[in-house]
């Protein structure tokens, strides 16, 4: 599904991604961790084309990111509030991202209503531009708004970030239905070892740009985790 070959990342010459080698099945859940400025916002960013690789190639279903758009419909992400419109309401955001994923107004209401839940009764309604929600609250939106238009790979970047446990929870729940009953691929990065052991069937360890664990989630895994973040584990 998703192949990384030879990818590196330069800037002012310094090295802050490294990856030879890398491949991502269709329907995994793929967790990404490591320290600050281990990478992992950068390897999101070469794989959404916000930025050129400086040597090397990402591919999805065989299409090249960073030399052709064939990839983006089927392809959503919420990285950050960037990816926001301050000045919608929720419900004009929705409606937006589904006009771009050829959703009416009818598919995208479908969708939205099954996380009434999700959003605890401070999102929709509420005739507040996005702008003027809590981080928590845009980061709901955001995430919602990347499933809109069944794609077939989603990117979240830090999604339990500035989240209640409740909320948390239930983000968890939809992670894992999206992979393990939808056959979606997703890819997660998080600095809550805990979460994404949670979440994910596999997790790549990210040091310095350079990939040093790639572990299969089994019942060890959060604990040989907090063991190689704390010093004492094999690099």
């Amino acid at each position: 599904m998703i192949v990384t070959s030879n990818l590196s990342k330069k800037y002012s010459g310094n090295l802050v991604l490294n990856i030879e080698s890398l491949e991502i099945p269709k329907g995994q859940s793929f967790g990404l961790v490591g320290n600050n400025g281990a990478g992992k916002t950068t390897y999101f960013s070469l794989l959404l084309d916000l930025i050129q690789p400086t040597t090397g190639v990402i591919t999805t279903n065989g299409i090249q990111v960073n030399e052709s758009e064939d990839w983006k419909p089927f392809t959503s992400a919420f990285i950050d509030e960037s990816f926001l419109i301050g000045y919608l309401t929720a419900e004009e955001y929705f409606y937006f991202i589904g006009e771009l994923r050829n959703q009416n107004k009818a598919d995208v209401n479908a969708l939205v209503a099954q996380f009434e839940d999700f959003f605890h009764g401070e999102i929709l309604n509420q005739k507040k531009y996005l702008r003027d929600l809590s981080k928590g609250n845009q980061k709901k939106v955001g995430i919602v708004a990347a499933l809109i238009g069944n794609p077939e790979v989603i990117i979240l970047d830090e999604p339990f970030a500035n989240l209640d446990p409740t909320t948390q929870i239930r983000l968890k729940d939809i992670i894992k239905n999206l992979a393990q009953k939808q056959g979606i691929t997703v890819l997660v990065s998080s600095h809550d070892l805990m979460h994404v052991t949670d979440v994910c069937e596999r997790i790549v360890v990210l040091e310095k740009g350079e990939v040093v664990k790639d572990i299969a989630t089994n019942a060890t895994t959060l604990k040989e985790l907090e063991t190689h973040f704390a010093g004492t584990g094999v690099v």
